[in-house]
């Protein structure tokens, strides 16, 4: 009577795996990673994408874990980001301080945007501006909060 299976080989133990062989996806923080760097940084998925030459898509992409960028990607978004590849890899822990003063920028930003507003508009904004800071509890590092006392 003969046997069903593979051969058996003193030592060895053989099996042929059911079905196609599935690509194991690598464990890797580089999606996490890169989210928290460019959010400490300040920076939008867009913005990063400028700055790299890429699109947002490939950004979130990225960010979402679906896998390292090649090597030339890699080096445009630590430049972009200012940290070595090394930090953005995870092979040295990263430096995420925020750039100078990210939250001012980006007010300053929308602030701007005021200006393309007509000047009764503008001075609206400005009267809105003033009425609340004015009833807005000053924080504990000095600087005006919200009127929640945030």
């Amino acid at each position: 009577m003969l046997k069903e299976g593979p051969p058996q080989t003193p030592g060895f133990a053989f099996t042929i795996p059911s079905g196609k062989p599935r690509r194991k996806k690598e464990d890797t923080s580089f999606g996490p990673r890169l989210t928290a760097i460019r959010q400490a940084r300040g920076m939008t998925q867009v913005q990063l994408a400028e700055a790299t030459g890429s699109t947002q898509r490939s950004i979130s992409y990225y960010e979402n874990d679906d896998g390292i960028p090649p090597a030339s990607i890699v080096i445009s978004l630590a430049k972009a980001l200012k940290i070595s590849t090394d930090e953005l890899l995870g092979i040295k822990p990263p430096r995420v301080e925020p750039d100078e003063d990210t939250e001012g920028k980006r007010l300053w930003k929308r602030f701007q945007m005021v200006t393309v507003l007509p000047e009764k508009d503008q001075r609206a904004v400005i009267r809105l501006i003033n009425s609340l800071a004015a009833i807005a509890p000053p924080r504990k590092n000095g600087t005006q909060g919200d009127r929640h006392g945030r």
